[in-house]
C-alpha cells in the first residue's frame, strides 16, 4: 500500500494515535501541528515505515492551510486520505464572560475546529479531482464530538463548531459520491490525553468516569481504531455516517 494520508493536529493525544495506527496500515503519513515540531518530528520518528513528513502551520489562516497542503502533496507525491483532527478547547461561559472574550472564543474556535478543516477539504477535493492518476477516489474523515449532540454549557463555540463539522461531513458525503469519494466522521466522548489529564486528575475525574456505565473514559488508541477504519477498509456505503465513540456516555 502506498496511500498518502495528512492528519492534522497529530503532534500528541488522538492525532498522534491515528499517525500511528494508519503507519501500521501502511500509510505513509504527513504530521500536522500547529506549532510544536519538536512533538510531530517525535511522532514521526515512532512510526512504522518510511516517507513519512512534517508540516507546521496555524489551520485558522486560509493561506497557511493552502501552503500545509502544497507542502503535503510535495513531501508525499500525493495525497489521498484527509483526516481533520486539529481543534481547540477553551471555556467561555456565556454567564461569566466579557463580551470582548465571548467574541474572541468563537472566533479562533470556529477559525481552526470549523474554517481550516472546511478549506483543507476543499483543497483536498480539488486535489483528487484533477489529479492525472485514474478516478478521484480518496476519503475525507473528521473528529467532531459528542458535544455536538449533548450540548457543551461551558464552551458552546465547541459544541457549534463540532455539529458544523458533523453537518459539513454529511453535505461533502452527498456532493462527492459520483466521483467516489468518501466522507465520514467520529464524535469521541472525553478522551484520556494530556489536554483531558487535569480535569482527569481534578476533583471531577471520577464523575467524568462515571459518564460511561464501563466507568472509564476512551483511550486515544479507541478513537484512531475508528477513524483508521474509516480511512481505510470501511466500506463506501458508511459514506456519510457520524460514528459515536463514546462508550455508551451519550445515546442518540
Amino acid at each position: 500500500m502506498n496511500t498518502c494520508t495528512l492528519v492534522t493536529g497529530a503532534g500528541r493525544g488522538i492525532g498522534a494515535a491515528v499517525a500511528q495506527a494508519l503507519a501500521e496500515a501502511g500509510h505513509r503519513i504527513a504530521v500536522h501541528t500547529g506549532s510544536d515540531e519538536a512533538a510531530a518530528i517525535r511522532v514521526v520518528a515512532g512510526l512504522p515505515g518510511a516517507g513519512h513528513a512534517v508540516v507546521v502551520g496555524d489551520l485558522s489562516s486560509p493561506e497557511a492551510c493552502e501552503r500545509i497542503f502544497g507542502e503535503v502533496v510535495a513531501e508525499l507525491g500525493d495525497l489521498d486520505v484527509l483526516v481533520n483532527n486539529a481543534g481547540v478547547f477553551e471555556a467561555h461561559p456565556v454567564d461569566s464572560t466579557t463580551y470582548a472574550d465571548w467574541q474572541q472564543a468563537w472566533r479562533r474556535t470556529l477559525d481552526v475546529n470549523l474554517l481550516g478543516p472546511a478549506n483543507l477539504s476543499w483543497l483536498m477535493v480539488n486535489h483528487l479531482l484533477h489529479r492525472t492518476r485514474g478516478p478521484a477516489g480518496g476519503r475525507l474523515v473528521s473528529v467532531g464530538s459528542r458535544g455536538a449532540y449533548r450540548g457543551e454549557p461551558t464552551t458552546p463555540a465547541y459544541g457549534a463548531s463540532k455539529a458544523a463539522m458533523h453537518a459539513m461531513t454529511q453535505s461533502l458525503a452527498v456532493a462527492l459520491a459520483p466521483s467516489g469519494i468518501f466522507a465520514a466522521a467520529v464524535a469521541p466522548g472525553f478522551v484520556d490525553t494530556d489536554m483531558g489529564r487535569p480535569v482527569l486528575d481534578g476533583p471531577d475525574g471520577d464523575a467524568v468516569r462515571a459518564q460511561s456505565p464501563f466507568g472509564r473514559v476512551a483511550e486515544p488508541s479507541e478513537v484512531a481504531a475508528t477513524v483508521a477504519w474509516l480511512a481505510t477498509t470501511a466500506p463506501e456505503w458508511v459514506s456519510g455516517t457520524v460514528i459515536d465513540v463514546n462508550g455508551a456516555s451519550y445515546l442518540r
